[in-house]
């Protein structure tokens, strides 16, 4: 396994070590999913009353989530505008701009006053900052994750760019540890009217650590060897890669769907239909997210051995069938059997999303990389992310066990796995056994 002509021995002078580059990749994700998630939990705790106060519970509710839903709408719109710049320009300056973009966004989010100070003013606010929030947040993936994957030995890829894909995990628990430190030791009073804005400001402070780890970094080599740009690397994309990024789209979609459903959906529904405590809906959820951030490097591993398609095939499948048992288990209300019914549907995600980052920047030529790569990853978003607060939470609506959500994203993975099913493998041969990957 060790060639010692690897990218990762031979490096520029000064350049990254491989675990430099890594932690300053994951720190960047952390803190822009961070400042997403945010929002998210936001949204589903606070914001419907705050800035939707004319609406009955349930539409405050689904207006917040639409508000969150913008964000996504947003993603591919940053990676058509940052991936342009990462495929001209590099994709160090994706990696400044687009935490710059995003910190700023979430600290005005944190500053837009009520609904009854401001009236409809407040909600279109929210609006537009959040929409700032995804344009960012849709530039971020695709510097990050190739700025690693570039970077990286071949026959390790998976492993040191699935590091990026470890901070939407941090993000998350982050987010949502301080969201409970401050609904814990706050009134209700006084976590509405502003302690809820505390968690929006504290990005502005991260947003700083991850410039000044970024500041450093060198600009990748696959993209120094580029000899010729893209002029418009969006318009080559769309004219010769089209399929690939609606494959690549509807591939991704369960992941982002099923996330959503554990992370933001079930929080929502534990709480106001179970009746669950809100402390202990996110420490089940938080519970499941630790280990699968964990355990996202052991998955990669396995995709750099056995392949990046089987993973994903395999997460497909394995959510398709869990998707039943754990909305039953979400609905019994039990702590411990919330919590197995996440985690499973966790590992599932995760099997997919650790080889991904390898997977997705190895579909493209290093030209337009930056481009499709990200613009795939983010119409995932859409197709998954943005609908499934919303399409669950209208699904949910009558009484017993929520079999509609159920349904929904065990279809959802099976969409999923046709696109994978169509995909080619790109794991590099490796060096002991030249055998051709069939794919």
């Amino acid at each position: 396994m060790h060639n010692s002509h690897s990218p990762s021995t031979e490096r520029a002078p000064g350049g990254p070590s491989l675990p430099r580059l890594a932690a300053a990749s994951l720190a960047g994700t952390a803190i822009e999913f961070y400042d997403f998630f945010i929002y998210g939990t936001a949204a589903a705790l606070v914001l419907g009353p705050l800035f939707f106060p004319t609406f009955s519970p349930l539409a405050g509710t689904l207006a917040a989530f639409a508000t969150f839903g913008v964000g996504f709408v947003a993603r591919p719109l940053g990676s058509v505008l940052f991936g342009h710049l990462g495929d001209r320009r590099g994709r160090r300056p994706v990696l400044v701009l687009s935490l710059l973009m995003t910190g700023l966004a979430t600290v005005a989010v944190g500053c837009v006053p009520t609904f009854e100070s401001i009236g409809v003013a407040a909600p279109l606010l929210l609006l537009v900052l959040r929409f700032v929030q995804g344009v960012g947040l849709g530039g971020e993936w695709g510097g990050a994750v190739l700025l690693t994957a570039e970077h990286a030995p071949p026959e390790r890829r998976a492993l040191w760019s699935s590091f990026p894909q470890v901070g939407p995990s941090i993000g998350f628990l982050l987010a949502n540890g301080v969201m409970l430190t401050l609904s814990a030791t706050l009134t209700d009073a006084q976590f509405a009217s502003w302690g809820w804005r505390i968690p929006f400001w504290g990005a502005g402070l991260l947003a700083l650590v991850g410039l000044v780890l970024r500041a450093s970094l060198v600009e990748s080599p696959d993209f120094l060897q580029v000899r010729e740009h893209a002029r418009v690397p969006f318009v080559e994309v769309a004219r010769e890669h089209w399929r690939l990024v609606l494959l690549t789209a509807g591939a991704l979609a369960v992941g982002y769907a099923v996330f959503y459903a554990v992370t933001t959906w079930s929080l929502a529904y534990g709480v106001e239909r179970l009746g669950v405590s809100r402390t202990v809906m996110l420490a089940c959820i938080m519970a499941a997210v630790v280990v699968k951030g964990a355990l996202t490097p052991v998955a990669a591993l396995l995709g750099d051995r056995y392949g990046r398609r089987p993973m994903c095939l395999a997460g497909c499948a394995a959510t398709a069938l869990w998707m039943f048992p754990m909305v039953a288990l979400l609905a019994t209300g039990e702590p411990l059997l919330m919590f197995f019914g996440f985690l499973v549907a966790m590992l599932a995600f995760v099997s997919m999303f650790a080889v991904v980052s390898a997977y997705l920047p190895e579909l493209y030529a290093p030209r337009v990389r930056c481009t499709g790569a990200a613009v795939g990853y983010n119409l995932a978003g859409v197709l998954g992310g943005a609908l499934t607060p919303m399409v669950a939470t209208a699904a949910a609506r009558g009484e017993g066990t929520p079999w509609g959500v159920a349904a929904y994203l065990a279809a959802m993975a099976v969409l999923s796995l046709g696109c994978f099913a169509l995909l080619p493998e790109t794991r590099p041969a490796r060096k002991e056994v030249a055998v051709p990957v069939a794919g």
